[in-house]
């Protein structure tokens, strides 16, 4: 053997015993679409998970019907993923398994000081049936008989709720409950002829439904939120379903002073709601919360009106009502929510979420029913108008007519500011 080839079994044998030791290379990142579920007490809890890497670093978004909700950081160290949701204060943390086909880890939110909800998180790549219930083919009866309007009850709700469904030959149904306080955003799921399974995971909703319709044509099933609450349901359809009026559930109390009202803003400096700062020919005062799904949907609607009229005199103030009642938590939980959203109005943080406590620290209205809710009031502090919840864009023509009336009182407030009335 020449000392030419001795040397090339020697250099090929040490990169082979290098390679054994140091073992395989780790599985890259998954990109791309994964199936991913939360362990809720009902059950799998199903979502669309979509990551990508554009080049300037991975981004991730949370799928549900229509909506994709951008992740505000997507992270990978080693096999260790983190999707931090920051404008719920929520974080997915989950390792890769070592072919690289599946995600296992947990959920959780806060909810409260030194409290958070918790799920155990799981995803596997690449299947995209949110619930794997096999090939389905709906014939144009049996869809018809789960799309349209439906009338809801809640078990422990004594207020009605209307269900908004529409179902694809494949079985794909997608749709909404529209409540007194907020609709449930975004669900998704499937429909078998005779099993309905909707479900939402947007970081801070987590929603799991599960129905059968029954011979007479209602549903009744079970619906689990998160990792505590559990509560019946049943409904049926009616194309004349309708909720109250939101404009007719709250009332601004007589003769309230904006002057006995107080909170800190963002940097703890005490302000009056009177406060010149926030005059202006037309006011929307909102009561709001970070942690609130529907207060999200309601925020990027006054961003918008924001924007629009603000030159013309309109002037917009949030009144954060936070989860932990720690002042420097929650004023930099706000203070995200206000980036993420483009905020330029002030805000305040008016206290705590729970909505008794609320109502003693706001006590301009009758009660706070509802995140979020918006005072219409004209330049010189009267009232024009009260609206308690908000539908979002899942509901569709509701969101729709909803976004018109607010426009229409911005509108009046200010021609009536214009006409010195």
């Amino acid at each position: 053997m020449t000392w030419a080839t001795r040397l090339f079994l020697t250099t090929i044998l040490a990169s082979l015993l290098g390679l054994a030791a140091c073992g395989p290379p780790p599985p890259e990142p998954g990109t791309g679409r994964w199936h991913a579920w939360l362990d809720s007490p009902g059950g799998e809890l199903p979502f669309g998970l979509e990551i990508l890497d554009d080049g300037g670093g991975m981004q991730a978004y949370l799928i549900n019907g229509d909506e994709r909700a951008p992740v505000t950081r997507t992270a990978w160290l080693g096999q260790h993923l983190t999707l931090q949701i920051e404008y719920y204060d929520s974080t997915v943390t989950a390792t890769l398994s070592a072919d690289g086909q599946r995600l296992d880890g947990q959920w959780e939110k806060t909810i409260g000081l030194n409290r958070k909800a918790r799920l155990a998180f799981h995803a596997v790549k690449g299947r995209d049936a949110r619930f794997p219930d096999g090939e389905i083919d709906l014939d144009p009866e049996t869809i018809h008989r789960i799309t349209g309007r439906w009338s809801v009850d809640f078990a422990q709700d004594d207020q009605p709720a209307v269900g908004i469904f529409e179902a694809g030959r494949d079985g794909r149904v997608t749709g909404t409950f529209l409540t007194t306080t907020g609709d449930y955003r975004y669900l998704e799921g499937t429909f078998d002829g005779e099993r309905l399974r909707l479900s939402c995971f947007d970081g801070a909703h987590a929603f799991l439904f599960d129905a059968r319709l029954q011979p007479d044509g209602r549903l009744t099933g079970d619906f689990w939120s998160r990792d505590s609450w559990h509560e019946r349901w049943t409904a049926h359809k009616d194309a004349g379903a309708a909720l109250p009026d939101g404009f007719e559930l709250t009332r601004w109390i007589s003769g309230a002073d904006l002057s006995q009202v107080a909170y800190p803003d963002l940097e703890g400096r005490s302000r009056s709601l009177n406060d010149p700062e926030f005059a202006g020919a037309a006011r929307i005062l909102v009561v709001f919360g970070s942690w609130c799904p529907n207060c999200k949907d309601a925020t990027a609607h006054l961003v918008e009106l924001d924007r629009e009229y603000r030159d013309r005199g309109l002037s917009i103030l949030g009144l954060a009502f936070e989860a932990t009642g720690d002042f420097e938590r929650d004023a930099a939980q706000v203070r995200r929510y206000a980036e993420y959203h483009g905020i330029r109005y002030p805000l305040l943080i008016a206290g705590s979420s729970d909505k008794a406590d609320a109502s003693k620290a706001f006590p301009l209205l009758d009660r706070i029913r509802s995140y979020p809710t918006m005072i219409f009031m004209r330049g010189d502090g009267r009232v024009l108008a009260v609206h308690q919840g908000y539908s979002g864009p899942a509901t569709g023509r509701a969101n729709l007519e909803l976004r018109e009336r607010f426009a229409l009182l911005v509108e009046e407030m200010l021609a009536d500011a214009q006409a010195g009335r």
